[in-house]
């Protein structure tokens, strides 16, 4: 046994034991013949750094994985980081314009050289970050995305989906950043709602017999239009179904056609159709009899003005920023008279109505983002999600919580082509290369691509003619591709069998709501297609963490809260608890640095509960088994005990973390601390003395309880367990991978359980009642039993020694209690009368308990009309509305206890 100091320093621990932990190889699985547990962490961008979301994230995984690893499962948690295309190309750009470079003065392997020296040098911080959080990661087989192994089993998923008619080239509609110069997922765009304006225009029709008025929020678009659609069931426009109009400034004729989408009770009722710039017009245009190919197409990358395929854009627009082209394209409709002034409502005349818009931006260029038609790659998606769709129905997979099936169902049964090309350098290029006579080859090498082309043009005897000139698509693989095969390609897949291994399914996956599309739906369609099982046998959806009045955290806001300084200055245990004990299925959790405060406050209790322990000759316990125990209190911990490991096990089953922690929270600071720790202190003093055997056994049970703590509490707290384990004994091995406590057939005395409960619940009145009155502690006093029984006469008498300690009872008397104003506690069939006339004054203290009980009912109620009043928890503030049912219940509590306390008093 080393002795502890008095001072618990979270910050000396917490490095020296992960270093341990690390350079012995502990977080590895490397438990032959034990059943196979994996978990796979959900990487994150090797530009990143740890954030609060990953704190909540990395600390539920972690819970998990310890716990698993305790349970002797062979525990697998894989670690490693997403190359991150986007954001790592931006980094490394960066870095060349403070040189005044830019990525175009290189080559691209030149470029793509530079990324792989930044990596080196400067990615991968999060990494270290996460060995702060404590996260038991099998650091020894980190991957990374683009590594060569990864990279291997990418080009092999795309070259089988390619081959099996799941993957393919089209021309459609993407969200283009034209700061960027990509296309990027529906996850990188941020839409705002920003200040804007609502044309409207007239159309003349071909024939010269009038006009057609549609409006738009983007005028510029006009200058590709292609139709103008009205409702089929809209009598007014029925006559001029099939007929043309002629658009102003292009001259271009455009059909009037009929379509659901345009809303006769919206406006005119007629919508104008551009197919290239918008995702509903794409759809329309399709279904008016447009090929994509046919579209037109007005922006080039850069979102300028573009001559469309007719050629009909006036030579004075071509190259003008989208924008300034709007200015313009206004101005001429203007000039021409098709423009229809807006009427305000004190008849002022305008070209526009001002309109609040939701626009589309780019989370990293912050540039309005555009529709764009162009060429890219898609993956089929809608036939790889019906088994995904199937997993969840059956089972095979659950979703917890349940509630987020319907919106997995829902996005899963209306998927859309998945679109997985890119256009930038960094990432895994896409293993197509083209002809010049417009053939594709889709291989896993460039000699692969040959030796097909080859054969295409020149038949089986290719080798002996020139090789024909191929060029490689320049576009790269989007990330979530990649990422999706995350579950099986990071276990040796395809070159080992990883399912033969145990390495897959995966028991669990962790994650945000948030990628629950982007990500996880997307793992079960490429798992479920290509390991032909479920990626993961749970998918656990946890909530945001949110600022403390329940905002969203963002930068602009200034509200985002840096997981690492509370680390640096609580302890990455209090962090983890708090994360733990708030996480509550999927339900956002708001930070709360007073409750992180408090969770250390639990630490510091555990530790100095270990220091005397300490100094009562308490230590490592020498069994896995409860010792032997006769005395009552020592039967009633291990009972308590037993029923802890048992909820704590149900609670991690059910995944339910908050309850979980809030279990061994519980028994740790008021069975363990509180009570247990007060009742044995007569044991290990007075009593020990005169019944030797009566101090042995309690300090063997002690340390036996001790230790399932520190084995209970390990996966949430793993640091100050760890330490705790090490010096309050010798030990075979250490903490993180000893063994959960066995208790399936420890054997309850349920008599000896509900004696100490009694006695617990006697000394807790007794303490309350001397609270609520104001009466000190110390103060020793006399009770009066009334209507005892022979067992409450058998248990004060048993128990004489713990009431005169604990509850300053000196005497329990077994006959009617002397007149007076007394004290008075119920429990069970008897009523324990305490005088206090010697003690307080009764009339006065009755006196302030009434005023009091009349304050707080008053502000009680007050707070309840306003509570009740529709126009206040409507109009005000939610945080206001908050405070207000806090402070209620707050009142409502104190006028019960208060007037608890005066019933007491008799």
């Amino acid at each position: 046994m080393t002795e502890l100091p008095k001072t618990f320093d979270p910050a000396e621990i917490e490095t020296r034991w992960y270093s341990h932990w690390e350079d012995r190889g502990l977080f590895a699985p490397e438990r032959p013949g034990a059943e196979p547990w994996t978990l796979v962490n959900p990487p994150p961008n090797v530009t990143g750094s740890l954030h609060i979301g990953h704190a909540l994230d990395n600390t539920l995984q972690d819970v998990l994985v310890r716990h698993a690893r305790l349970k002797g499962m062979d525990a697998r948690w894989v670690v490693g980081t997403d190359h991150a295309g986007i954001a790592t190309q931006m980094v490394v750009e960066r870095q060349l314009n403070e040189k005044q470079q830019k990525r175009t003065d290189f080559s691209r392997d030149e470029f793509v050289a530079k990324v792989w020296e930044w990596k080196a040098e400067s990615g991968g911080e999060i990494t270290q970050q996460l060995r702060r959080l404590g996260c038991s990661m099998d650091w020894a087989n980190e991957r990374f995305t683009m590594d060569e192994g990864f990279s291997k089993a990418v080009l092999k998923v795309f070259v089988d989906l390619y081959r099996q008619g799941l993957l393919y080239r089209d021309k459609r509609l993407v969200n283009w950043d034209p700061g960027l110069g990509t296309a990027i997922s529906d996850l990188e765009v941020e839409t705002h709602d920003m200040k804007g304006s609502f044309w409207h225009l007239r159309y003349p029709l071909e024939d010269g017999s009038g006009f057609i008025q549609v409006a738009t929020t983007r005028p510029e678009t006009m200058l590709a239009d292609m139709a103008v659609a009205v409702h089929p069931s809209d009598a007014r426009y029925a006559a001029l179904v099939g007929k043309n109009v002629k658009l102003p400034i292009t001259g271009r004729l455009i059909p009037i056609v009929t379509d659901e989408h345009a809303d006769p009770e919206l406006g005119s009722g007629a919508v104008k159709i551009t197919p290239g710039h918008d995702f509903n017009d794409f759809e329309v245009g399709k279904r008016a009899g447009f090929k994509p190919g046919e579209m037109l197409n007005m922006l080039d990358a850069k979102a300028a003005i573009a001559q469309t395929s007719d050629g009909l854009i006036p030579p004075e627009l071509i190259g003008m920023d989208r924008f300034e082209a709007r200015k313009a394209v206004v101005a001429r409709l203007k000039a021409e008279g098709f423009l229809i002034p807006h009427v305000d409502k004190d008849g002022g005349e305008h070209d526009a109505e001002p309109r609040t818009i939701a626009t589309p931006y780019g989370d990293r260029s912050n540039v309005v983002i555009e529709p764009w038609l162009t060429d890219q790659w898609y993956v089929d998606a809608a036939t790889l999600a019906k088994p995904a769709i199937e997993a969840v129905r059956s089972g095979a997979t659950r979703i917890v919580p349940k509630s987020w099936e319907k919106t997995y169902f829902n996005w899963m049964e209306n998927i859309q082509p998945w679109c997985v090309s890119r256009q930038l350098w960094w990432g895994h290029r896409i293993p197509a290369w083209f002809a010049e006579d417009g053939s594709i080859y889709v291989a896993e090498s460039e000699a692969e691509a040959q030796a097909q082309a080859g054969v295409a043009r020149y038949g089986e005897g290719w080798e002996e003619a020139d090789e024909v000139a191929l060029t490689q698509d320049s576009d790269v693989l989007d990330t979530w591709f990649s990422s999706a095969l995350w579950p099986f390609a990071t276990m040796g897949w395809p070159d080992e069998d990883v399912k033969a291994l145990g390495r897959y399914p995966n028991d669990v996956l962790i994650s945000g709501f948030d990628i629950l599309f982007f990500w996880d739906a997307r793992m079960m369609m490429q798992g479920l297609h290509f390991m032909g099982d479920v990626p993961f046998k749970t998918l656990y959806l946890h909530g945001l963490v949110r600022a403390a009045d329940g905002q969203k955290m963002s930068k602009s806001k200034g509200n985002v809260v840096n997981p690492l300084g509370l680390i640096d200055q609580y302890g990455a245990d209090a962090l983890r608890f708090f994360m733990a004990a708030m996480e509550s299925q999927g339900r956002d959790i708001k930070m709360d640095e007073q409750r992180i405060a408090g969770y250390r406050n639990f630490a510091t209790k555990l530790w100095n509960a270990a220091r005397f322990a300490q100094s009562n000759g308490i230590g490592a316990s020498a069994t896995l088994e409860p010792p032997a125990a006769e005395l009552a209190v020592n039967r009633w911990i291990i009972a308590e005990t037993v029923a802890t490991v048992q909820a704590l096990d149900l609670a991690l089953a059910d995944l339910r973390f908050d309850e979980a922690a809030n279990t061994i929270y519980q028994f740790t600071w008021s069975r363990f601390c509180d009570w247990y720790l007060e009742l044995i202190k007569p044991v290990l003093n007075e009593d020990a003395v005169h019944h030797p055997w009566m101090g042995e056994e309690t300090r063997a049970v002690a340390g036996w309880v001790l230790d399932q703590i520190l084995v209970m509490l390990h996966p949430f707290m793993p640091f100050i367990t760890e330490e705790l384990w090490s010096k309050m004994g010798p030990r075979d091995r250490d903490l993180i991978v000893s063994n959960w406590p066995r208790v399936d057939a420890v054997s309850i005395d349920p008599a000896a359980a509900a004696d100490i409960n009694w006695l617990i619940r006697v000394i807790g009145e007794v303490r309350a009642a001397k609270n609520e009155l104001g009466i000190a502690p110390g103060v020793m006093l006399t009770a009066y039993s009334r209507g005892a029984n022979q067992e409450t006469e058998r248990r004060v008498n048993a128990f004489y020694t713990a009431l005169r300690k604990l509850a300053r009872v000196q005497d329990v008397h077994h006959q009617a209690a002397p007149e007076g104003g007394a004290l008075q506690i119920v429990v069970d069939e008897a009523t324990f009368v305490i005088p206090l006339g010697d003690v307080i004054d009764l009339e006065a203290e009755k006196a302030r308990l009434t005023k009091a009980i009349a304050a707080a009912e008053k502000e009680r109620d007050s707070l309840a009309g306003r509570l009740n009043n529709p126009s206040f928890v409507e109009k005000a503030k939610p945080e206001a509305v908050e405070k207000a049912r806090a402070d209620h219940a707050e009142k409502a509590a104190e006028a019960e206890r208060l007037s608890a306390a005066l019933a007491r008093l008799g």
